[in-house]
């Protein structure tokens, strides 16, 4: 007989069982690895200053940018944008992403912002109407793929007066590539969906009424202005409910992904500041090289990095792009990689959870980190290889 048996929404367990100690002991493991390394006081130090470094520099950065995506997304619903685009990209989204072509404003609002701002569309009950149940959760996979995908295309172009050489073209096959890991990671999300909703579920049942034969969209009461700054601020409102909706795994994962990053201050000894780290997934990566190398063509092991901190934070990511090219660690080839996983993956590991979870998909988030995770790896390797390619003519 099983153990738990189901009550309404919650689970019943044994009270005392193998799960309590086994817990336990991974618990005071995880805190161990990082104490032995950095001391109990730096240790404690880092994990709160990180996290409130984070709430007040990227947690209410992303808030300002939902807040404005979710005033733009509104608009667009209100004066008919995302249904022109439902419309006319309809025939390209379907076949490369199986998405309504609706879904193409998100990939434009999260291409100027961040990840999050595809959340204040998920927010519009129109745009909702337009996907199947089993489409919705995808968003998170597509949005993310396109995240600061201007700044990070820009930011990687500017680096060509470090280098002196030009890295347009690098950062077009970069672009390219994460176009690539998008469709991957967007598919195979689609197909954990599919076989738990199945395909003809609509997300909005009845929301979409057709009248005369002709399909409408709804819109608010007033004359014009009051539509408009109904919109504005409704949408507003709605961003402000998703930067709050993200703080907890924003803080929680970031923190420990970047501790897990990131190494000791200058001069190799801890302080208890904020991002410092044992530098356990760079060492993992660079155990790894044998692999990566073919894959991703990367010139030397320091490369590894920038991929492996995008899994936290493009920013950060970028940032180590410069140092790299300025230190001569760094060519032409790996900015192209760099721009597509940077893009592609743009800190999912610190945004899926929080944006998950704002979908109501809590169920489904070990599913989309998966196949993100395919699509960010697919992502560098198509850029690789299409850079290779182009080298050649």
């Amino acid at each position: 007989m099983d153990e738990r048996e189901q009550t309404g929404k919650l689970l019943q367990k044994k009270e005392i069982g193998a799960e309590n100690f086994v817990f336990l002991v991974c618990l005071i493991g995880f805190f161990v690895f990082f104490v032995v390394q950095m001391g109990v006081a730096n240790t404690l130090n880092t994990f709160m200053n990180t996290a409130y470094s984070l709430l007040m520099n990227t947690v209410f950065y992303l808030m300002a940018i939902c807040v404005l995506m979710g005033a733009v997304s509104a608009l667009c619903s209100e004066f008919g944008v995302v249904a022109l685009a439902n419309r006319v990209l309809d025939p390209l989204m379907k076949p490369l992403y199986g998405l309504p072509g609706a879904a193409s404003v998100g990939v434009v609002t999260t291409f100027l912002s961040d990840n999050p701002a595809i959340l204040a569309l998920a927010e519009d009950r129109y745009f909702k109407s337009l996907f199947k149940k089993y489409q919705f959760p995808a968003l998170t996979n597509l949005g993310t793929a396109f995240g600061m995908g201007l700044i990070v295309c820009t930011y990687m172009i500017s680096l060509s007066a470090v280098s002196g050489e030009s890295y347009l073209m690098p950062v077009g096959v970069g672009l390219t590539g994460a176009v690539v890991g998008s469709i991957v990671s967007t598919r195979m999300m689609l197909r954990f969906t599919a076989k738990l909703y199945g395909r003809d579920e609509d997300m909005i049942p009845g929301a979409r009424p057709a009248e005369g034969g002709v399909r409408t969209r709804p819109i608010r009461e007033g004359n014009l202005g009051s539509r408009f700054m109904g919109a504005l601020l409704e949408g507003g409102m709605s961003g402000v409910k998703m930067g709050f909706n993200i703080i907890p795994g924003v803080l929680i994962i970031c923190t420990i992904v970047m501790m897990l990053t990131n190494g000791p201050a200058e001069g190799g000894s801890y302080t208890g500041a904020a991002y410092e780290g044992v530098r356990l997934l760079p060492w993992l990566a660079d155990k790894a090289n044998f692999i990566l190398k073919p894959l991703f063509g990367f010139s030397t092991p320091e490369c590894v990095g920038v991929p492996i901190t995008a899994l936290g934070a493009a920013g950060a990511a970028t940032s180590m792009t410069a140092q790299l090219v300025a230190s001569g660690l760094a060519n032409a080839g790996d900015i192209a990689v760099f721009t597509a996983m940077c893009m592609c993956w743009s800190g999912y590991l610190s945004t899926h959870v929080s944006m998950m979870n704002s979908l109501n998909c809590n169920n489904l988030i070990s599913k989309a980190i998966a196949s993100h995770t395919v699509g960010g790896l697919c992502a560098g390797v198509a850029a690789h290889w299409l850079y290779q390619l182009l080298s050649l003519l």
